[in-house]
């Protein structure tokens, strides 16, 4: 009865190892599956990344240019002009490029032309921001 109760210590020690074995190649594997996929999502981000980069870029530029253009008088800004009772109100202002012609419009002055396209550029860099972290978010979840 010794050797029997022997031989089934010996299984059941046998049977424990290989179920260990079979655990930490399951565990190894899965921390494989896990890097590989670690390393996706980071190549994925950085994708991004550079792609909001560039859209923030251009941004910048593009506003660059809108503020030299303003601020060389090469570009003015106006507005539509109505008045309560609903006629034109002030007349059309006129350029050396022609007549403005529709509802009558009033040019703004150059720093308050400048003020409005900063606002517009803050807004901007905060949408393409935005969208950066909801891409960012969405990459995230979608890869649990």
């Amino acid at each position: 009865m010794d050797a029997e109760w022997q031989a089934k210590n010996a299984e059941l020690a046998n049977a424990f190892q290989l179920e260990r074995e079979a655990a930490a190649v399951a565990a190894i594997d899965w921390q494989s599956a896990e890097q590989v996929r670690r390393r996706a999502l980071e190549e994925r981000l950085q994708a991004k990344d550079k792609t909001h980069f560039k859209e923030l870029h251009d941004a910048q530029q593009a506003q660059a240019r809108l503020r030299d253009r303003l601020a060389t008088s090469d570009l003015r800004l106006s507005v539509l002009l109505a008045t309560p009772s609903g006629d034109r109100g002030v007349p059309a202002t006129t350029s050396a490029g022609g007549l403005v012609h529709g509802a009558a419009r009033g040019e703004l002055d150059p720093a308050a032309a400048q003020r409005i396209v900063a606002i517009t550029d803050d807004g901007d860099q905060g949408l393409i921001a935005l969208k950066a972290c909801q891409s960012y978010v969405t990459e995230v979840l979608v890869t649990k």
